[in-house]
């Protein structure tokens, strides 16, 4: 295993959780892409430049990036700098759970206001978590335990959650649900504005302001999605590739490299 290649951890008995460490990001690079999860991180050292939105921010050692489903995001190194970082998955579902139990709600996911933090609390719980999970010896219960106090720590610290999060146009949304539903599929622009009731010039420029991306992109994403599912699932790479909606497997494995810095081989057989 080499210092620049990312080290994957889940476990069948914690089906929503993942997390992932990079030792050495010199040469890791993500295009802009997006999860169905809930993402939070730690830059473990050195510096890199991080884009949340329409936000770009230098993030350095010691900071907790935080990132919520659906967020048009990426991390990339300066030049030929160092660094490292941690970074968990989580499902939205689990969390929004234990949101309801910690400040009421429905138990459907409330996003957070802040893409950074600087809390030294944070970032070594959430340090400490890593290691933790990613040890053999701990028992179930024990890593259990752990998970649940960090998050509902984060929810505190964090101060509340958005009441409401900011609503799209509701046929921005119904593009973004067709694209969804129908991603492994050929697609058209006409397709996604007749679904929309949207003209071309309209959907482009208003999905981009409020996705982060082009409608295009968002389907190459949403596909990167399925495809990942599927692996998680045992697929193998041809197979996940062709279900996914694309033309062939070295196409899907090039884009899932582009989108999330590693080789779905890399993702399928973690350390």
């Amino acid at each position: 295993m080499t210092a620049n290649a990312p080290q994957f951890w889940r476990d069948p008995q914690f089906p929503f959780v993942e997390a992932r460490a990079i030792e050495d990001g010199r040469k890791v690079c993500y295009a802009l892409h997006s999860h169905e999860i809930f993402s939070i991180g730690t830059i473990t050292d050195g510096t890199s430049i991080y884009i949340n939105g329409h936000r770009q921010l230098q993030v350095n050692a010691g900071d907790v990036v935080i990132i919520n489903p659906q967020q048009a995001h990426a991390c990339n190194p300066i030049g030929d700098q160092r660094w490292s970082y941690i970074m968990f998955y989580i499902d939205t579902a689990w969390l929004g759970e234990l949101q309801r139990e910690i400040a009421g709600g429905d138990g459907s996911f409330i996003p957070f206001h802040e893409v950074l933090s600087r809390d030294p609390l944070l970032f070594s719980g959430l340090n400490r978590l890593y290691e933790l999970l990613v040890d053999p010896q701990c028992r179930h219960l024990e890593k259990q335990i752990a998970l649940v106090e960090y998050f509902t720590d984060l929810q505190i610290r964090l101060g509340e959650a958005q009441p409401h999060a900011v609503a799209a146009h509701p046929r921005l949304e119904a593009a973004a649900a067709f694209i969804s539903k129908h991603c492994t599929q050929p697609l058209t622009l006409e397709a996604i504005c007749q679904a929309a009731a949207l003209s071309p010039s309209y959907l482009i420029r208003a999905f981009k302001q409020h996705y982060g991306m082009t409608p295009h992109a968002y389907l190459v994403n949403r596909r990167i999605q399925f495809g990942h599912r599927l692996l998680k699932r045992g697929y193998p790479i041809a197979a996940a590739a062709s279900e996914s909606g694309f033309a062939d497997q070295a196409h899907f494995q090039r884009t899932f490299k582009q989108l999330l810095a590693a080789t779905p081989g890399q993702y399928q057989n973690p350390r």
